[in-house]
């Protein structure tokens, strides 16, 4: 990197004041010696950030907008439109930054730059045990494996939106997100790799990811997450793992353990029952709390079951039905989202 990068921070927020305050505020403790942009972009929210900005405007540069309600990903496209930096820094309104984030991602970019990065997520002491359990199933490598940004466990990175940095060449030469919700930010990845632009894994740009969620929320999170991935596989021919599987075959085969064990045959179930035990103590012990080590056993099968009905259902609709995505999940597109756009 030949000169200082001008960072600018994207965040589209939708009804969520009190999480934009706290982001704002942990902002405020950045350890970083130069500058740096904020622009917030307010999603025809009905409860409105404009006033929780004001009162940070003269601490923070930051700017707010209000556009029509057309989904989180074209939100971003209209934040990087507005902002003046030629790298963005994109965030979801739930996440904390803690004081080393923007000198962590400066100093990676300083030696190794890279047109676009993803960061790892991680629970703040604070979060609530249902917060820290459901962190631990969507990141320990015992469950995801780590492909939401555990190092040495991630081979080509697709960045999540809830951390997520983009040059401002890679915006203008992709187009931004998509009109997809949620998978827009691996789709960003795939069309990116296709045009020559590299994706990494900034390990140590960790955030505080609240997500701000309760099970049922969490469970209809992850379903939609299993059932994009088939879209996203038609979309970006060859992008598919036998990975994206695993939580389809784990519900499948935890359905004839169950049979077997009706039948007398335990052993299969028994396998899963150690799994789950692992998962527990693990959790436990990291959390230091018996609490969220049961939670955990939950937040891990509410995921594999989400993610993997959700897989199977898409898979179904679309290989076999042959329904066009739009037609099959109309609810996971924001179809008026590029006619919002405001140049």
């Amino acid at each position: 990197m030949e000169k200082q990068l001008n960072y600018s921070f994207i965040i589209p927020v939708y009804n969520r004041p009190d999480e934009i305050r706290e982001l704002l505020q942990s902002m405020q403790e950045l350890e970083f010696p130069s500058s740096f942009e904020i622009v917030i972009v307010e999603d025809g929210s009905t409860l409105s950030s404009e006033e929780v900005v004001k009162d940070f405007q003269k601490k923070l540069q930051v700017s707010y907008y209000f556009k029509p309600n057309s989904g989180p990903g074209d939100s971003r496209n209209f934040g990087m439109e507005k902002a003046t930096g030629d790298y963005f820094l994109i965030l979801d309104s739930d996440v904390l930054l803690p004081p080393n984030y923007l000198y962590e991602v400066n100093s990676y970019l300083s030696q190794d730059f890279t047109a676009c990065f993803g960061g790892p997520d991680a629970a703040h002491p604070e979060f609530s045990n249902l917060q820290k359990a459901i962190n631990y199933a969507m990141t320990s490598f015992l469950t995801t494996g780590g492909i939401r940004g555990r190092k040495k466990a991630v081979g080509k990175f697709q960045p999540r939106s809830f951390n997520m940095g983009l040059s401002k060449k890679a915006f203008e030469a992709s187009g931004g997100f998509g009109e997809i919700h949620p998978g827009e930010d691996p789709d960003l990845s795939l069309r990116l790799e296709k045009l020559g632009f590299e994706t990494r894994l900034i390990p140590n740009a960790v955030v505080f990811h609240k997500r701000r969620i309760d099970w049922n929320k969490f469970y209809i999170q992850v379903r939609k997450f299993g059932m994009v991935r088939p879209v996203l596989n038609l979309w970006h021919p060859g992008s598919g793992k036998i990975t994206y599987w695993f939580p389809s075959y784990f519900i499948l085969g935890l359905s004839v353990a169950l049979i077997l064990l009706l039948l007398g045959f335990p052993l299969f179930f028994l396998c899963y029952l150690l799994y789950f035990l692992i998962i527990g103590t693990d959790a436990a012990v990291k959390n230091n709390s018996f609490d969220i080590g049961l939670a955990a056993i939950v937040a891990t099968f509410i995921q594999f079951y989400g993610y993997g009905t959700g897989f199977l259902k898409a898979i179904w609709k679309i290989k076999f039905l042959k329904l066009k995505p739009q037609i099959a999940f109309p609810k996971l597109f924001f179809k008026d989202a590029r006619q919002n756009k405001t140049a």
